[in-house]
């Protein structure tokens, strides 16, 4: 049976990890993590010393990752999502979260003020949002709120249901 390829995606310290674990784990998907993935193949491509982090090697994560997107049925958790192809995705969640709940997640990071301050931005203007409406077709990106310990539910209902509804209309 054909399964979903979903994206989660959004600005650092949205949730985008607890929700990508908890929803594999509902719905038999296959959950990776671009930045652990990353990290463990050494799919970098230089240090950014401003933001204190390795830089990701974009073409070779692509190459990384083309074989499991080909198979279906995996949940890809990243904060960016304009080099990823395409055809690769069924959906697209962005999550975004309220900026001073957000400041708070970043700062027990550990973030040095510039990231954080970055970060925060980034999600004002709805910097991954636009990104993502930019990269994919409008009707497959959703917007979910992540604030509350209660949006963490609510997020896995409504994707669970897409995904059951996704199955219905593609399963001939």
């Amino acid at each position: 049976m054909v399964q979903p390829n979903i994206l989660l995606t959004g600005t650092p310290g949205v949730g985008k990890t607890t929700l990508g674990k908890e929803l594999a784990s509902r719905s038999g998907l296959k959950y990776i993590n671009v930045g652990d993935l990353a990290k463990e193949g050494q799919l970098y491509d230089g240090y950014d010393e401003d933001y204190d982090c390795p830089l990701l090697d974009e073409d070779r994560v692509v190459d990384e990752l083309e074989n499991h997107m080909k198979e279906g049925g995996v949940i890809v958790d990243y904060h960016g999502c304009d080099f990823f192809p395409e055809r690769w995705f069924h959906g697209v969640f962005v999550l975004r979260t309220d900026n001073s709940i957000l400041y708070k997640r970043l700062e027990t990071r550990g973030y040095n003020e510039k990231k954080l301050q970055d970060n925060i931005q980034c999600e004002i203007f709805q910097v991954l949002y636009e990104e993502a409406m930019e990269s994919y077709k409008e009707e497959i990106v959703h917007q979910l709120s992540s604030n509350i310990p209660e949006d963490l539910e609510h997020n896995l209902n409504y994707i669970l249901k897409w995904i059951e509804q996704w199955l219905k209309e593609n399963s001939s």
